[in-house]
């Protein structure tokens, strides 16, 4: 008798946001989707970028339902992350070659990081991808712009059932060939005269800073940084009292902005496009130092509270307040 197949829950742990198991299976339908939709596009889609994906796809599904180590995750990424970047660069310059390499399998790594919270991943593709189409229609490439476009519609369609209360997340099926493809796509565009190597980074820079500094924070506490965690800036605002849909809604205020100022950037001078990253970035350090702070205080606030309700016992008749 067959065994039935049973779709993957995302149960709750020391990343998780969530009192119960939510479905991670939104990729299973996201990814074919896309599929098909860049089947319909005139022209030839980068289909080299969508096959290393498609491998992340097959590879993440089997995490999904069965578990791989973290080595295992780890050389399939950078072997697709190399794939496409040779594909896009060829192998004359090795500085530039290595740096895309890492760049895009940080991506794919990052985009699985901040699928974590109701509707933030979700959103994050649709404004991201379609800031891409965008930039790809002002440059007169639609066989791109249609590329991206078609994984935002889809991200769209699956919003609908992330935003809070999420019935379903991306899992690793999902989120894992997202960041490929906002990896490759933003490496694409850039080797096509596109957009400059600074676009991609000021469209995604709520995911890219968010998970970039924790992780640089955990490294430097000394932490294994490969391990789950709630210590992303989305996840101290959802635990300090936000939630999931206020929280959603304040990063895609964040990622609309990053993503008009990039659009907006382009064709700029080159003194104006870097006055625009400068103050975008700016802006978003100033955020993060905003909620360092105030998770400090409420951390603080939470052991003054622990210490007035379970106060310390007193060793004897004649203990001082020093004692406690």
């Amino acid at each position: 008798m067959l065994e039935r197949v049973r779709l993957p829950l995302d149960h709750p742990n020391e990343r998780s946001l969530h009192s119960s198991p939510v479905p991670r299976s939104g990729g299973f339908a996201l990814v074919p989707a896309v599929l098909i939709a860049w089947l319909l596009i005139p022209g030839e889609p980068p289909w080299l970028i969508f096959g290393a994906a498609a491998a992340l796809f097959a590879v993440s599904i089997l995490d999904d339902l069965r578990g791989l180590s973290v080595r295992a995750r780890l050389a399939c990424h950078l072997a697709a992350a190399a794939l496409v970047a040779v594909g896009i660069l060829g192998v004359d310059n090795t500085l530039v070659l290595g740096i895309a390499i890492v760049a895009i399998a940080w991506m794919v790594n990052l985009y699985n990081f901040m699928d974590g919270s109701d509707g933030l991943a979700g959103g994050m593709t649709v404004i991201g991808f379609a800031s891409y189409g965008t930039a790809a229609v002002l440059g007169a490439d639609d066989t791109l712009a249609a590329a991206s476009l078609a994984v935002a519609a889809g991200a769209l369609g699956f919003l609908i059932y992330n935003f809070n209360p999420a019935r379903v997340f991306l899992g690793d099926a999902g989120s894992i060939p997202l960041g490929l493809l906002a990896g490759g796509i933003g490496l694409e565009g850039w080797q096509g005269g596109l957009w400059p190597v600074w676009f991609p980074l000021l469209v995604f820079a709520p995911f890219v800073v968010d998970a970039s500094v924790t992780l640089l924070q955990r490294a430097v506490r000394g932490e294994a940084v490969w391990r789950a965690h709630r210590d992303h800036y989305y996840q101290r605002l959802v635990r300090m009292g936000w939630g999931h849909r206020r929280t959603a809604l304040a990063e895609y205020a964040l990622m609309i902005a990053c993503a008009t100022a990039a659009v907006f950037a382009l064709g700029q001078p080159i003194i104006v496009q870097a006055s625009v990253l400068a103050a975008s970035l700016t802006g978003c350090a100033v955020l993060m130092i905003s909620i360092d702070r105030a998770w400090r205080r409420a951390n603080d606030h939470a052991r003054v509270l622990a210490i007035q309700t379970h106060p310390v016992e007193r060793v004897g008749p004649h203990a001082s307040p020093g004692d406690l």
